[in-house]
């Protein structure tokens, strides 16, 4: 039996019968689609959505790059079960979706694209959008999304979707090979009729996999603790994907260990579990960074060991450390030269603490107390920064942040990726719940909240969503608020407006680089940006989006707002002043160095103190061979 439909009508019948499951959970695997129509896609993907809306939903963007930040968002969300599509025009529409690409694919986020591609019939050459390549009759602007997606094909025949569509689905579900996937969609395919075999609109099952270890690595794995004296975990983001966090807990409870996170595995354990010993690297804190520098044994579990974690290769300088990496991908098991445990992050933890619990193996108990005592000084360190004693001041950033921990539970998500929030966040936030802290570091992408807070919300619609954002952030893509408007997405956007680039401005001015160019200021006669700060309004600017802004100028207001805001049904924007335009956040310096290369040689006094210094912390840096 054949069924005749047009090349976008197959695709969306397709994905409308897609299914993943893990450990008995069954999710529907593409559960939505988000698009801006144009002339690329209205006729085909368009018109496909319009005629299968019962079993497509469909979410109207403003921005092509925020489609795909919401669809992430979603999907890490759902355990990475579970995503949306994104359709784009031709050209413009299409080249928007690059950023995005690259987002889902480094923190390994599936995401469905289907961006509109030039006619494959070629009836006129070139056509409006097309991008002319002398050498290459077959590269459209779409090509540029080849090195940032997981998997790439072009649809220039009706008979090719078959086999693209399955392979899309299968690198979409795999644990190791996802993220961004592109399925480019001439518009001329996209209309084109054929008759499909009834077995292609079949409900299919991905089942996500959980493997085990080798045993021959497991028992080295073994070996490796069993020998080592002040073992440390980092848990990275691929604890979070494969729902470890209880795993990993035992396995702490279990041993001993303690447990640093990165970014993305922060919320790992509760942080006042007590192996959980907060972030880790340059923007961690000073009790994990410690222990790193003294650690014999580095089990990173489901982690990439970027140069935030290892600070830049510094971090790690214990005196023949080694490293054992728990990850389902070999490509990050094996790196700085660690043993190798290649297993999905719950199975292995499970098996390595059955093993472990054998031998009835624990640290020392002067360990346990010297990292008991370090992290017990370190909250305190928090509560400082946090505490208010002038409710009636503007509030520093750190004090915005113990604002939000005092009313938030549980059941709060807090949303960010750019800026100084990272920073502070990594040290001070007490993640209270495996999925409160969703932090998108791996490409730090300005822009990234709130279009994220709203794929969030759409995937748990009963708990509360922050997206936190400074100024910069905010300028770079506020669009999206008019989508939560629309949709009646009841997210919470907490905007902090210092004047500018504040954490590029602390940078440039440790680097030599004095600050320029990062402050949102008129210019001197000099050629700096240092004269009045800019009279912009960005709560004015939310307001005329359609969202609820409340002003906070006090420590005091903003608890008021902030609390009025989490009891909001519909999307609220609490918009804030911190103390001062120029000042760092007022969070604890950084605990570890990370590698921005000075200038070698310069004649401003500042930079050449500044490479001074770059010349010190590189001699320092070590290479794990062993």
């Amino acid at each position: 039996m054949t069924i005749r439909l047009t090349v976008a009508q197959a695709l969306i019948r397709f994905l409308s019968a897609q299914h993943t499951e893990r450990d008995g959970e069954r999710r529907r695997l593409i559960d939505a689609t988000w698009g801006i129509f144009g002339h690329g896609n209205v006729a085909g993907i368009g018109q496909a959505l319009l005629e299968h809306r019962d079993a497509m939903p469909y979410h109207q963007g403003r921005n092509e790059q925020a489609m795909v930040h919401a669809a992430v968002g979603y999907a890490r969300q759902s355990g990475r079960l579970s995503t949306h599509a994104v359709t784009t025009s031709i050209g413009p529409g299409a080249t928007n979706l690059v950023t995005g690409a690259a987002l889902a694919t480094i923190n390994h986020l599936p995401v469905l694209l289907l961006p509109g591609d030039v006619f494959a019939t070629r009836p006129a050459d070139p056509v409006l959008q097309q991008l002319e390549v002398p050498y290459a009759g077959d590269v459209s602007v779409n090509d540029s999304l080849r090195p940032v997606s997981r998997y790439f094909d072009r649809i220039t025949r009706p008979e090719a979707l078959i086999p693209a569509a399955l392979n899309a689905m299968r690198v979409l579900s795999d644990p190791v090979e996802t993220g961004a996937v592109t399925l480019a969609l001439p518009q001329d395919v996209q209309a084109e009729a054929h008759d499909w075999p009834e077995e292609f609109f079949a409900e299919r099952t991905w089942v996500v996999r959980r493997p085990g270890a080798d045993p021959t690595e497991l028992a080295e794995a073994v070996r490796a603790i069993r020998s080592a004296r002040r073992p440390l975990v980092v848990a990275g983001g691929g604890v979070h994907h494969s729902r470890a966090e209880r795993a990993l807990a035992e396995f702490a409870e279990t041993t001993g260990i303690p447990v640093a996170s990165t970014q993305a595995g922060k919320g790992s354990l509760r942080w006042d579990h007590p192996q959980d010993v907060g972030g880790v690297g340059h923007t961690g804190t000073a009790t994990a960074d410690e222990l790193a520098r003294t650690a014999d044994l580095v089990i990173g579990v489901g982690t990439r060991y970027t140069d935030f974690t290892t600070a830049s290769g510094t971090l790690f300088c214990g005196e023949g450390v080694r490293f054992l990496n728990l990850n389902i991908a070999p490509f990050d098991g094996h790196k700085l030269a660690g043993l190798p445990l290649i297993a999905d992050a719950r199975s292995g933890l499970e098996e390595l603490t059955q093993a472990l619990e054998i031998h009835d193996h624990r640290v020392a108990a002067s360990y346990v107390a010297e990292y008991t005592e370090d992290k017990e000084r370190w909250e305190q360190r928090v509560d400082a920064c946090y505490e208010a004693d002038e409710p009636d001041v503007r509030p520093t950033q750190p004090q915005v942040l113990g604002a939000l921990d005092a009313i938030v539970d549980e059941s709060d998500i807090v949303i960010n990726a750019a800026g100084s929030l990272p920073g502070d966040l990594h040290k001070l936030w007490r993640a209270r719940s495996r999925d409160q802290y969703h932090l998108e570091y791996g490409y730090s992408c300005m822009g990234y909240e709130i279009p994220a807070a709203i794929g969030v919300r759409m995937a748990a619609p009963d708990r509360p969503v922050w997206a936190l954002v400074g100024d910069g952030t905010y300028l770079m893509m506020p669009t999206e608020i008019v989508t939560a408007v629309q949709e009646g997405v009841a997210i919470k956007v907490l905007l902090i407006q210092n004047h500018g680039y504040a954490s590029i401005g602390g940078l440039s001015e440790s680097v030599g680089g004095e600050r320029f160019g990062t402050a949102y200021r008129f210019p001197s006669d000099d050629g700096t940006y240092t004269g009045a700060p800019l009279p912009v309004d960005l709560a004015a600017n939310a307001a005329s989006l359609g969202m609820r802004v409340l002003r906070a100028k006090t420590v005091s207001d903003l608890r008021e707002a902030l609390a009025e805001a989490r009891a909001a049904d519909t999307p609220t924007c609490v918009y804030v002043e911190t103390e001062t335009a120029d000042t760092v956040s007022g969070a604890p310096p950084a605990q570890a160095w990370w590698d921005v290369p000075v200038a070698e040689t310069a004649t401003r006094p500042s930079a050449v103190k500044a490479r001074e210094l770059y010349e010190r912390h590189v001699s320092t840096r070590r290479r794990h061979l062993c």
